[in-house]
C-alpha cells in the first residue's frame, strides 16, 4: 500500500512538473488523470476534466470518430496515433479551437489498458511559421519589385532626358505644352518607382541621429489639420527616449500614411493614439515575433479604434498594390512604403487588429550606436540657361545601355565638356591603363563584366587618385556608399535624374578637384 501511494505521488509530481499537457485515459477514453498544463491548455480546472470523455477536448468532427478509433485499436491493434504522434485540432472549454501535437503511449495496469497522452500547443509555432512565410513572401515581392523599378528607372532616364533636350531646342508654342505634359507624366512615373523602391528597401534614405519625440511632435500639427476636428489625437511619450538613426522625412511620411489609414478605418469620427517607448527585444519576445534581431529599440505605435482588419487584409496588408479602398481611390502603396522604410532602417513592423475593435501598428527602430550622419542635400534645380558649365574637361561615360549612354553624351557635351565612352567597367579601366587622360568618370553602378561601378571606383581611387568619380544607378545608394573608402564617398546620382542634377554634381566634383 505504501509503495502504491508513493508511486501515485511520484506520478503526480512528474506530471505537474511537465511543461506539456499530460493525461491518462482508460480504454473508453475517460480521463483518469490530468496535469496542470492540461488544465491551462484547455481552460478547465483539473477536477472538471477527471471523469469526462476525452472527446470533449476535440472538435465535433474528430470527437465523433474517436470511439471508432479506440474500438479498431482494441480489436486489431492497428492505430494512426499510438507510438506515432500526429497534429490535430483541440477544443478549449470556451469552444475555441487551436492546433496541437499529440503522442500516445499504452500501458497495462491490473489487466486493463491505460493510455498516456502528451500534448503540445502548436499555436506559437504556427504563428511563427506564418509570420516567417509572410516575411519571405514580402522579401520575394520586394526583390522582384526592386528589379522592375530599376529597369523602369532606366527607361524614364531616357524619356525625361530627351524631353528636356527637346524643351531646350526652341520648341514651338504648339510643341511646348505637349513636352511639358509628357515631362509631368514621366515625373509621376518616377514618383511611382520611388515608392516601389521604398517597399523593396532600395530607396535612398538619409538617416540621421534623431529623437522620435521631436519628429512626432513636429508632425502632429500636420495630422490635426489633415484629419480634422472629428478625430481626437492622443499621445503617450515615454520619458528618456533613446536616439535612433532614421530618415526624418521618411519617418514623418510613414506616420502620416498610418494616420490617414486610421482615419479611413474610423469612418466619421474616432480616436488615434500615437505612443513612443523604449523596448528591449529578448528571447521571450523573439519566440512570438520572427525576423527581428535582439537588442534595444524605440517603438512607435499608431493605434485607432476603427473597424479593424480581416485576417486576409492583415496577411496582405504590406503587399504593394493591395488595398481595401479601391472604391475610394486607394493605390495600395501606403503601407508597403511604410514596411519598406522601416525594414531598410534596420527595424521591424508589427500589425495587430481585431474586427470591430481597431488596429495597431508597431514600428521598431534600433537605438543609435553613434551619431554619424549620412546623406547630403540635393542640389537645387535651375533653368537650362543658368546651369553651371564645364570648360572642356574630359568626362568618360561608362554605361552598358547604349541609349542611356548616348543621352548622357548629348547632355554632358551641351554642358561644355568633352566626352569619351565605354560600355563596361572593364573597358573603362583598360582605357585608363592604356593612357587615356580624363577628369571625371561618370559610371553606372550595375554592369556586366568583372568590374561593377563600385569596383571601378575603388580601383580608380587607388591608381588614379586625381580622377573624380560620379556614380549613377536605379538602385539604392546608401548600401554602396557605406562600402566605399571614406575619401571616395559620395551620394549616387539616382536615376531618373534631371539635367540640372547632373550639371550641379559635375560642378561639385570639379570644384573639389581644385581644392585637393
Amino acid at each position: 500500500m505504501k509503495n502504491t501511494a508513493q508511486d501515485s505521488a511520484l506520478l503526480k509530481a512528474i506530471m505537474d512538473a511537465a511543461v506539456d499537457a499530460m493525461m491518462v485515459t482508460d480504454a473508453r477514453g475517460v480521463i483518469l488523470r490530468a496535469n496542470r498544463a492540461a488544465g491551462q491548455m484547455f481552460g478547465y480546472d483539473i477536477p472538471e476534466m477527471i471523469g469526462q470523455s476525452v472527446s470533449v477536448l476535440m472538435p465535433d468532427a474528430f470527437a465523433a470518430l474517436h470511439d471508432g478509433f479506440m474500438s479498431q485499436y482494441t480489436q486489431t491493434g492497428e492505430t494512426d496515433i499510438i507510438g506515432i504522434g500526429r497534429d490535430v485540432d483541440g477544443q478549449r472549454k470556451d469552444q475555441s479551437f487551436f492546433p496541437l501535437h499529440i503522442s500516445v503511449g499504452e500501458a497495462e495496469v491490473a489487466g486493463d489498458p491505460l493510455f498516456v497522452s502528451i500534448l503540445h500547443d502548436l499555436t506559437h509555432r504556427h504563428t511563427t511559421q506564418a509570420a516567417l512565410a509572410r516575411s519571405q513572401r514580402l522579401d520575394a515581392i520586394g526583390q522582384m519589385t526592386g528589379g522592375i523599378a530599376h529597369d523602369f528607372n532606366n527607361l524614364l532616364t531616357i524619356v525625361i532626358g530627351n524631353l528636356e533636350l527637346l524643351e531646350m531646342r526652341d520648341a514651338t508654342d504648339q510643341q511646348m505644352p505637349l513636352i511639358r505634359d509628357a515631362l509631368e507624366a514621366a515625373e509621376l512615373g518616377a514618383d511611382l518607382t520611388s515608392r516601389l523602391m521604398v517597399f523593396a528597401r532600395k530607396s535612398n534614405l538619409k538617416p540621421v541621429e534623431s529623437d522620435l519625440r521631436d519628429l512626432c511632435k513636429g508632425t502632429l500639427n500636420i495630422l490635426k489639420r489633415t484629419l480634422g476636428a472629428a478625430y481626437t489625437i492622443k499621445t503617450e511619450f515615454e520619458p528618456g527616449l533613446k536616439p535612433v538613426m532614421v530618415d526624418p522625412v521618411e519617418l514623418q511620411s510613414a506616420l502620416i500614411n498610418l494616420a490617414l489609414n486610421a482615419r479611413d478605418a474610423m469612418a466619421e469620427k474616432g480616436e488615434l493614439l500615437i505612443s513612443l517607448g523604449n523596448v528591449t527585444i529578448d528571447d521571450t519576445y523573439m519566440a512570438q515575433e520572427t525576423d527581428i534581431a535582439s537588442g534595444e529599440y524605440v517603438r512607435l505605435s499608431v493605434s485607432d479604434d476603427g473597424k479593424g482588419m480581416s485576417p486576409e487584409a492583415q496577411r496582405r496588408a504590406f503587399e504593394p498594390f493591395f488595398t481595401t479602398k479601391a472604391d475610394s481611390g486607394g493605390t495600395g502603396l501606403g503601407l508597403s512604403m511604410v514596411y519598406g522604410f522601416v525594414r531598410q532602417s534596420g527595424g521591424h513592423i508589427t500589425l495587430y487588429s481585431e474586427v470591430g475593435h481597431g488596429t495597431s501598428f508597431g514600428l521598431y527602430f534600433p537605438v543609435a550606436r553613434n551619431s554619424a550622419q549620412t546623406g547630403t542635400a540635393r542640389a537645387d534645380h535651375a533653368t537650362p540657361d543658368a546651369l553651371p558649365r564645364g570648360d572642356g574637361e574630359v568626362v568618360l561615360i561608362v554605361e552598358d545601355n547604349a541609349k542611356i549612354r548616348k543621352l548622357a553624351v548629348d547632355r554632358i557635351r551641351k554642358l561644355g565638356f568633352q566626352t569619351k565612352e565605354a560600355e563596361s567597367g572593364d573597358a573603362a579601366y583598360a582605357m585608363l591603363k592604356a593612357g587615356l587622360q580624363v577628369d571625371v568618370i561618370f559610371s553606372d553602378l550595375v554592369m556586366p563584366g568583372t568590374l561593377s561601378g563600385y569596383e571601378l571606383a575603388a580601383r580608380i581611387g587607388t591608381e588614379f587618385p586625381s580622377v573624380k568619380i560620379l556614380l549613377t544607378s536605379g538602385y539604392a545608394s546608401d548600401v554602396v556608399t557605406e562600402k566605399m573608402p571614406h575619401a571616395q564617398r559620395q551620394e549616387i546620382l539616382h536615376k531618373p535624374y534631371h539635367y540640372a542634377d547632373l550639371a550641379h554634381r559635375l560642378q561639385l566634383l570639379l570644384a573639389s578637384r581644385s581644392e585637393d
